[in-house]
């Protein structure tokens, strides 16, 4: 349903019009379905003035009410705002402030994130703002406070920004129960959700309402269409790479040419090593600034305060500034490698311009020939208002068990409401009373197997049946570790100094820098250097939860790989990728070196068709080769490795190893391979009783039950006065884990930790899709050496181990010397693919 447009008040239609300004059609639809008291969906390009519009009916009704009463019915918020990054909430209360300002608004508006200082936070509980700008994260918190119910009974809306980047997921899951929470306490409460990004608006639709309601959905008008160029660094792409090092001065000098760039990355290490080679080169001294999310919440403020202000040329960043922010006159967005999904590009190219009527521009780097590929599927994908397909999530159990004990935590309740309350969520909709009453039931007691164990006890039943917090000192304990972010252990990287006083020697921390995973740290000695925050430090040692550093000049630093393994390759930009390399035609686009690279792949080996599977095998050394070209990303293409070479050794063909890209894998072994039953090889029953037993050998399984132990409550992290490290909590969960697949096997986090491996570390949903895809569908082509396409996946064969009677293999060739080799005899007319 579309509302019809309304019409501005006098007040805001004098304001639009001071700035020279025309209310969009949009922006009327939303005050139009917030009139007839609708929960609305509004998808519209960036730069159109979504935030403004989800803002628009809130602020016409808070300035319609006048004087907020002091105390009793209207005293309380209005309106809370839920963004995804706490940067985000930082621009747009900036910019919220501009109209409240300009017409003289008398509205409050303050922001609540977990940079917030304590005494603020208390501050808005003794006296609510009008609107809160918050996080998910603040959400299942407020969930968690005693006194809720009252403190939230004047909330009359509740906007989610790009609603895009947290609906799936189990932060998705966590902030439905806290919409549906809130909702009790607020049943007039409208829901809206922004993004400019959106495959399936019904699908987003079905999860902001609440069951049965009906949700408006407004489609903005389509902005400029944005200029996107893809860099061919001297006329040649890369065979392979990940990082775009190669186009690092052309990158410069683009920089100089305009006013501020976006250089976007896709990883944090990947964000640090640019930073450092475009100071590198930096001869004119532009100022350039670097923002990942390990980074010390000052220093990314300052960053953005420089930002805001226009001090800066360029700032190297990740996804930290991807969403929704205005950053000023953002003159052009830098992608460096492959994007891996076009909704992600579409919101990294708003970044530029940030106006609707005006064209984005962006210039995408592409780090190999594959990824020249890719950054070619995700222009056409932009061109064609082509997003990245939504996946279908089931509400996990670990989250809900968190949110009931953040309930409980609030104010006793009753199982057959809260029931009624969670089923109301679209993630839980298919819930049933048995399956909640067993996440109750572990809230309670831990389950069957640890219900011995006092510690578990977080509830317990009131004299009058319902369910209420066992004290206050685990209510206290749960309000210090609600989300469903699990983040890798850190710790508090700090410039190291002396302790003051005394005959002393032992360091201390002082300044600190940033965070970074614990486990980088443990493996360096003191004396080893590395990158972080732009800057080369030297480290010292660990002290409790502070990695201590010293600033040092080595010309030779290590890079630390923080925050986990790259973006996946989206599912439809795989489809296309697979679709252009099969298109003939489609290869005119394409630098004369890549058309060239693909017409000796047709001319050595098979090129790839979209429906179907090429696998080469041939030899090399003493080695003998499988690669395969599945397109469908590094996690469905390691666990589909991981599962062939148990395949593969049980048919006595010694697999020694194997590597991934996102495009191809590589599998090596003692014996040839030429033989083998593709078919049978490939058949999806490998999903079945080889990925039991893989999952049950592998340390994965112990590694996604801590996440969930952590998601649920039953292991907490932070606690009053104290923190367990990341070994700490890993040894707990471990013990646990080890009692659970003793003496409950079919325990509710064991259940959905399987459920998580599957579907996150492993994909195994898109690796089912792929196998059902190619059944029968399979081509093999034998070879005497490696095609051009293997050159990519083979330079990064390294010291992977996969198991079995084989030794591990080491293999160390250079890209030149495999190039070389492809190369040999090549027509004179293909020499350029080179």
């Amino acid at each position: 349903m579309t509302p019809p447009a309304a019409s501005l008040p006098p007040l805001f239609a004098d304001w639009f019009a001071s700035r020279g300004w025309s209310p969009r059609r949009h922006q009327l639809e939303m005050i139009a379905a917030a009139d007839a008291g609708s929960h609305a969906l509004l998808v519209a390009p960036t730069g159109g003035g979504k935030t403004l519009a989800g803002f628009l009916p809130s602020l016409i009704d808070l300035a319609e009410r006048g004087p907020r009463p002091p105390h009793g019915p209207g005293s309380g918020i209005h309106t809370i705002y839920v963004s995804p990054l706490k940067a985000l909430t930082t621009d747009v209360e900036r910019n919220l402030m501009t109209p409240i300002r300009e017409i003289g608004l008398n509205i409050h508006v303050e922001s609540r994130t977990g940079d917030t200082k304590q005494s603020k936070k208390q501050r808005q509980r003794d006296n609510p703002p009008d609107i809160l700008l918050t996080t998910p994260e603040q959400l299942a918190l407020f969930c968690a406070w005693g006194g809720a119910r009252a403190y939230f009974a004047d909330l009359k809306c509740i906007v989610l920004d790009e609603v895009h980047a947290i609906w799936s997921g189990k932060r998705g899951d966590l902030l439905n129960l806290g919409l549906a929470r809130l909702q009790s306490f607020s049943p007039g409460l409208r829901r809206v959700a922004l993004s400019a990004t959106i495959d399936d608006p019904k699908l987003i639709a079905e999860w902001l309402g609440p069951a049965g309601a009906e949700v408006a959905m407004v489609k903005g008008d389509p902005g400029a269409t944005p200029v996107i160029d893809v860099l061919v660094s001297e006329g040649r792409v890369p065979w392979a790479g990940h990082t775009g090092q190669h186009a690092i001065p052309e990158v410069y000098e683009a920089i100089k040419r305009s006013g501020l760039s976006l250089i976007f990355v896709n990883t944090r290490w990947q964000c640090e090593f640019v930073f450092q080679q475009l100071w590198a080169i930096n001869d004119e001294n532009l100022p350039i600034g670097l923002h990942h999310g390990s980074l010390a919440a000052e220093q990314r403020r300052k960053v953005e305060a420089a930002m805001a202000r226009g001090d800066l040329r360029a700032v190297v960043c990740t996804s930290t500034l991807d969403l929704g922010i205005d950053w000023g006159d953002v003159d052009l967005v830098i992608q460096m490698a492959a994007p891996k999904g076009s909704s992600r590009l579409v919101q990294r190219i708003g970044r530029a311009n940030h106006r609707l009527d005006e064209p984005s521009r962006a210039l995408m780097v592409p780090a190999s020939r594959f990824e020249l590929l890719e950054c070619q599927a995700a222009r056409e994908a932009v061109a064609d208002n082509a997003f990245d397909w939504e996946p279908h999530h089931i509400g996990t159990l670990d989250t809900l068990a968190q949110h009931v004990m953040g309930v409980a935590c609030s104010e006793p309740f009753d199982l057959d409401a809260l029931h009624a309350e969670v089923t109301s969520c679209a993630p839980y909709r298919g819930l049933t009373y048995e399956a909640f009453e067993e996440v109750v039931d572990f809230v309670a007691t831990g389950g069957y197997a640890l219900r011995t164990y006092d510690r578990f006890a977080r509830i317990v039943r009131t004299p009058e049946g319902r369910w209420t917090v066992r004290n206050q000192l685990v209510a206290q304990r749960h309000r210090m570790n609600v989300g469903a972010i699990v983040a890798a252990g850190t710790l508090n990287v700090k410039v190291a100094s002396r302790r003051r006083g005394g005959a002393s020697k032992q360091l201390i921390g002082g300044r600190k820098v940033g965070e970074a995973e614990e486990w980088y740290f443990e493996q360096l000695t003191p004396g080893d250097t590395f990158v972080f925050a732009g800057q080369v430090w030297a480290f010292q040692g660990i002290n409790g939860m502070d990695a201590l550093v010293t600033h040092a000049t080595d010309k030779d630093p290590k890079i630390p790989s923080w925050g986990g393994s790259q973006f996946p390759l989206g599912t439809s930009l795989a489809a296309r990728v697979r679709a252009m390399v099969q298109d003939r035609d489609h290869w005119r686009v394409l630098p004369v070196d890549v058309q060239e690279w693909l017409e000796l792949q047709d001319q050595r080996s098979l090129i790839p068709d979209a429906d179907s599977l090429l696998i080469e095998t041939f030899p090399r050394g003493s080695r003998q080769f499988l690669v395969a070209y599945p397109f469908e990303g590094r996690l469905a293409h390691s666990t589909l490795c991981m599962l062939l070479t148990r395949r593969l050794d049980r048919l006595g063909v010694g697999p020694l190893g194997f590597v991934v890209t996102d495009y191809s894998l590589a599998i090596w072994a003692i014996k040839p391979m030429d033989g083998l039953d593709w078919d049978a090889l490939f058949q999806p029953d490998m999903l079945g009783d080889d990925l039991e037993a893989w999952l049950e050998e592998s340390f994965m399984m112990k590694r996604t039950f801590r996440n969930c132990a952590l998601v649920s409550g039953l292991i907490e992290r932070r606690q009053p006065g104290a923190e367990k490290t990341g070994r700490q909590v890993t040894f707990s969960t471990d013990l646990i884990y080890d009692v659970l697949r003793r003496h409950q096997p079919d325990h509710l986090l064991l259940r959905t930790a399987r459920s998580d491996a599957a579907s996150g570390l492993l994909d195994v949903a898109r690796l089912g899709q792929l196998l059902a895809r190619i059944a029968g569908h399979i081509r093999h082509a034998p070879l005497e050496r490696p095609s051009p396409f293997c050159v990519p996946v083979l330079v990064q064969i390294g010291r992977e181990r996969v198991g079995g009677d084989a030794a591990e293999m080491i293999l160390e060739a250079s890209a030149a010397d495999l190039i070389a080799e492809v190369m040999d005899d090549a027509p004179p007319g293909l020499r350029g693919a080179a």
